[in-house]
């Protein structure tokens, strides 16, 4: 299983920060995290960024089980 890492109000409405999912794709990590965390982390996911590994990521990316997928939502600052 991939290792899912959650920031900031992904978190948060996840209740954890790090989790175990398995998928075989960026696609199906997130589907499994959002029928485990329910529509408020669903809704949060369309303004995040994903990386893989410390790297960019989108949907069609795979995902291996020894990987980490990062949830990464917007900063705002000045």
């Amino acid at each position: 299983m991939a290792r899912l890492r959650l920031f900031g109000p992904v978190r948060q409405a996840a209740g954890t920060g790090v989790d175990q999912v398995s998928g075989s794709s960026v696609a199906e990590v997130l589907a499994k995290a959002s029928q485990r965390y329910g529509p408020g982390f669903t809704e949060l996911l369309a303004s995040c960024r994903i990386w893989v590994n410390g790297e960019p990521a989108d949907d069609a990316t795979a995902v291996a089980e020894s990987d980490e997928v990062a949830v990464l939502p917007p900063v705002s600052g000045g």
